[in-house]
């Protein structure tokens, strides 16, 4: 309930107390009336009469209708201090909702105030993008074929690291079977598998321009500081923060469509990244051997049978609900600003 409803409901409250307190006077004043009346007529009574027995019940009348008006004034005074204390609490009550009135008014002007500049603001913006909308459309045209031109083969890049002083991977099986299941692909021709093993810094832009990949593919160790495991040139662990790899994606992004970290807490990673390249997939949290191996090797499969990346992402995920491995969530897939998941092609057959 906000401030204000509160003031409202408490000052509803006293008002109604108010008007029972001045009810319950009125009350008692009709009562001082009707004993004033019934005084009145005993007095008569005494006038008109000789008998000493008569004035005397009416003396004691009039005496009991006395107490009686003065326990009542007694009981009036006591609700006319209720009802100035309680129309004094209606007072405050009322200062304090036309104070939160004034706040209310106040930031609603300035909510109205914002909005106005935001509406002009983007009435320029749409003004602006009306004038240039030809120079526009064009080279939203000519984007959209550049996407449409696949290649009739790709490269998958696969990068592995596993340092001597880390806990070791089973890596070679998660090549061995991405392999494998890119061999029973319906494009299988399609795709090319190179690797690059035991993965050093200074290999990184070698094997990128070497193999001019579509596909770039990390399987290690990673850290939950966004960094990714190499190794050193003594086989010991070397780490590369994220803005490195997002610097080298960069400047090697021309044929790099996608870019996948296959190691754990790496989500940072390819969100960065997928600023420059078509899409990225990173891991949320740390992920298991076995979920590691099954959902890559599935999303290869099905990118060597043509699906779009975004069906390949999915059915990756629904691979490792069927062999009941409760890591589905973990991968995240992120799509360059501008393109859509489902139209993102990376095998035109031959």
């Amino acid at each position: 309930m906000a401030q204000i409803d509160s003031y409202r409901s408490s000052l509803l409250s006293r008002q109604n107390e108010l008007s029972r307190l001045t009810a319950d006077k009125a009350k008692e004043q009709l009562k001082i009336a009707d004993l004033n009346k019934k005084i009145n007529s005993a007095s008569d009574a005494i006038g008109r009469t000789k008998s000493t027995s008569t004035i005397n019940s009416k003396i004691k009348e009039i005496e009991r209708y006395n107490k009686d008006i003065a326990s009542i004034t007694k009981k009036i005074a006591d609700l006319e201090t209720k009802i100035v204390k309680k129309n004094k609490e209606i007072f405050d009550y009322q200062k304090k909702i036309d104070k939160e009135q004034i706040t209310i008014d106040k930031k609603r002007k300035l909510e109205s105030d914002r909005l106005q500049k935001d509406q002009e603001k983007n009435l320029r913006i749409i003004n602006s993008t009306l004038n240039t909308h030809n120079k526009l459309h064009q080279s939203t045209i000519n984007e959209i074929q550049e996407l449409k031109k696949i290649p009739e083969k790709i490269t998958v890049l696969f990068l592995a690291s596993n340092p001597i002083d880390q806990a070791p991977l089973r890596l070679d099986e998660e090549a061995r079977s991405i392999t494998e299941m890119i061999r029973k692909a319906k494009h299988r021709d399609s795709v090319k598998f190179e690797s690059r093993w035991a993965l050093q810094t200074i290999d990184l832009l070698q094997a990128l321009n070497e193999h001019d990949p579509t596909i770039v593919h990390f399987s290690g160790h990673g850290s939950s500081n966004d960094e990714i495991v190499f190794q050193s040139q003594y086989g010991a662990t070397k780490l590369v923060k994220k803005e490195a790899l997002v610097q080298t994606m960069m400047v090697s992004s021309d044929s790099i469509r996608l870019v996948f970290f296959n190691t754990c807490f790496s989500k940072n990673q390819a969100e960065a990244i997928s600023q420059f390249v078509d899409a990225t997939i990173g891991m949320n949290t740390s992920i298991g051997d076995e979920a590691a191996r099954i959902f890559s090797s599935q999303f290869y499969s099905a990118i060597g049978f043509g699906l779009s990346v975004g069906k390949a992402f999915q059915q990756a995920k629904a691979a490792l609900m069927l062999e009941d491995i409760p890591e589905e969530s973990t991968p995240e897939l992120f799509i360059k600003p501008g393109l859509n998941a489902e139209d993102i092609i990376l095998v035109q057959p031959k």
